[in-house]
């Protein structure tokens, strides 16, 4: 997905904002990000079959879940977002609490203000590995990033400053 060159509000923040809200929907965890020409691979965990008789089938299984978001996907994504957000609807029940839908928003604006060519990342216990490609005078490299459940809700915790003129970036990334 070429983030840079589409609309001005097409911004990493908003794209991986409303993948995560996708992502709470479906209950996933454990996910996996890649960016692709033409959209986003997302590869998670998911509990299926859980609610049985025994203790077992209580539990449910664990199977890996691979999706492809295309550019249209992610626009209607976004479109909905947007349209719910004008509305100050709640999100669609889930019975999740939103986790993915807001880190995902705070490391997508962490990623705006690196402007990244291409990026790759994947989540372990509530923490980010990120993978950014970078471009620059001396040719392209690569440059990774690690975001712990502390960074992550410490940066959520800091989301209203932005919204409000602050631009100070406070990342506590770990280059």
């Amino acid at each position: 997905m070429r983030i840079y060159e589409g609309s001005p509000r097409q911004d990493f923040e908003e794209v991986f904002r409303s993948i995560g809200l996708f992502i709470d929907q479906r209950a996933m965890r454990d996910i996996m990000l890649v960016e692709a020409p033409d959209g986003f691979i997302v590869q998670g965990l998911v509990a299926t079959g859980a609610a049985g008789g025994t203790w077992s089938d209580s539990m449910g299984q664990v199977s890996k879940e691979t999706l492809t978001f295309l550019d249209d996907d992610i626009a209607r994504f976004m479109e909905e977002a947007l349209e719910r957000r004008g509305r100050s609807e709640p999100p669609p029940e889930s019975g999740v609490s939103g986790y993915y839908e807001q880190a995902f928003r705070v490391i997508g604006r962490y990623m705006d203000e690196q402007r990244p060519r291409d990026t790759f990342f994947f989540e372990q216990d509530g923490a980010f590995v990120i993978r950014l490609l970078m471009g620059g005078q001396a040719g392209s490299k690569h440059v990774l990033a690690e975001f712990t459940r502390d960074d992550i809700a410490e940066m959520v915790a800091r989301g209203p400053t932005y919204r409000h003129g602050d631009t100070a970036s406070g990342s506590t990334a770990k280059a």
